[in-house]
């Protein structure tokens, strides 16, 4: 079979190793892809956005599964555009991206459904949403409504921390995304990130993780697309999922089937473990990143079969996925500037001493220089993933790989995994 895989980060470059390990892949393209993918697939000039092009090259190629790496595609509709020429694709309708696409979509979808997640208000102007700050106090929370690359969440401390993201917000620093913003109840617990595969209507539980969204060590300063992760999340229990799964997502995909807009790919929900369980904090309709990375690790089943069951809407004929009781964990390479503006152009070697130490080096902005050098490309570069016994085993295989690289405008944190390592103890 041949597959078209779009997109061009971390998680992609994870996806495209997956998936041409498959027997059932005979040939793989991704668009538009970057050097490391390069390595499991041939690179094609395709536009998401354009898709004529797309679905022209699909007919062309005798694509059998298109498999939609990021969100925007999703949310811009691409999905439906190939399934009304018959080309199985991975990847939700525009309609249900909404899931992702608007986090006031989401809120109200939960409270129709009676989804446990955090009180909120939904503001369209910075007068209304000053107006709800007062009603919720500080900490509080708040979001851009749309698209934002990760970025467009404030976990304000104080009232006047708040204030400013509001008026950040509409001011634009987020773009259209930032035109509406949605205030939540602020929500004690920690974090886990949960995933599932469903067709619409069957529902298969995939694994768990934790992201570090903040750049620095200790979780602080800005938050940021994700400077690491590990897999499993063992905070997120098996009686916590089994909950997770029976109370946020399996009445989500419901939901979503009864309003005629059934949801097919990957849910990836973030989760808040407080003290009433798990509540949603918000769905992403792909694979996190870099979440993806640790998962795909993991992963001992033929994810082909995974996501072509998805896409031809059979799901309920595959076995429950497999995945590697050993624990997997990511540590990204971001270059100096890095959530603000990142220096491109740096110079990068040293992976195949990287993976020589005994890691994946995952590429997610890079590109190849004048001299055909691996260059930095991007804000997050490089994403170091390594397997081990526990996670403190995998911690130290990828920071030994980390070692190995030679990036000297790049940084990383240096702690990740640090909430398990601390339950793991000496």
């Amino acid at each position: 079979m041949h597959i078209l895989l779009l997109g061009s980060g971390g998680r992609e470059h994870a996806l495209a190793w997956k998936l041409a390990q498959s027997p059932l892949c005979s040939k793989l393209y991704a668009a538009p892809g970057n050097p490391g993918i390069a390595q499991d697939a041939q690179l094609v000039a395709l536009d998401a956005t354009d898709h004529a092009a797309v679905i022209a090259f699909c007919a062309e190629q005798r694509i059998g599964l298109v498999v939609i790496g990021p969100e925007a595609p999703l949310v811009d509709g691409l999905a439906d555009s190939l399934r009304g020429e018959g080309i199985p694709v991975f990847g939700p309708s525009k309609a249900a991206a909404q899931l992702e696409g608007s986090k006031g979509f989401t809120k109200d979808l939960c409270a129709r459904a009676n989804i446990p997640t955090a009180g909120y208000v939904r503001a369209t102007s910075a007068t209304a949403a000053h107006a709800a700050l007062d009603t919720f106090g500080a900490p509080v929370v708040i979001k851009a409504d749309g698209l934002a690359a990760g970025k467009g969440v404030v976990v304000a401390m104080t009232m006047d921390e708040a204030r400013a993201a509001v008026d950040d917000m509409f001011d634009g620093q987020f773009g259209e995304a930032g035109a509406e913003v949605v205030i939540e109840e602020f929500l004690e617990g920690e974090e886990a990130s949960f995933f599932a595969l469903t067709d619409g209507a069957t529902v298969l539980p995939l694994a768990s993780a934790q992201d570090h969204k903040r750049v620095g060590d200790g979780d602080t300063g800005p938050n940021t697309g994700g400077m690491g992760a590990y897999s499993p999340a063992r905070v997120l229990t098996p009686a916590l999922e089994a909950q997770a799964m029976a109370q946020i997502i399996v009445p989500t995909v419901k939901a979503m089937q009864d309003a005629g807009t059934p949801y097919s790919g990957v849910l990836y929900a973030g989760l808040m473990l407080t003290a009433k369980g798990p509540q949603l904090i918000e769905y992403n309709a792909r694979f996190g990143d870099p979440e993806c990375q640790v998962l795909m690790l993991r992963l001992e089943t033929d994810l082909v079969e995974l996501l072509l069951a998805c896409a031809e809407n059979r799901l309920s004929s595959v076995q429950p996925p497999r995945f590697s009781a050993d624990p997997a964990l990511t540590v990204v390479m971001a270059a100096q500037g890095y959530p603000g503006t990142p220096k491109k152009g740096g110079s990068i070697h040293g992976i195949a001493a990287a993976e020589a130490a005994g890691a994946k080096v995952f590429h997610a902005g890079t590109a190849l220089g004048a001299d055909g050098g691996l260059v930095s490309n991007g804000g997050r570069v490089l994403n170091v993933t390594a397997r081990g016994k526990s996670v403190r085993a995998a911690r130290d295989a990828a920071y030994a790989a980390v070692d190995a690289l030679d990036f000297a405008d790049g940084f990383c944190r240096r702690d990740i995994g640090w909430r398990e390592i601390a339950r793991e103890g000496a």
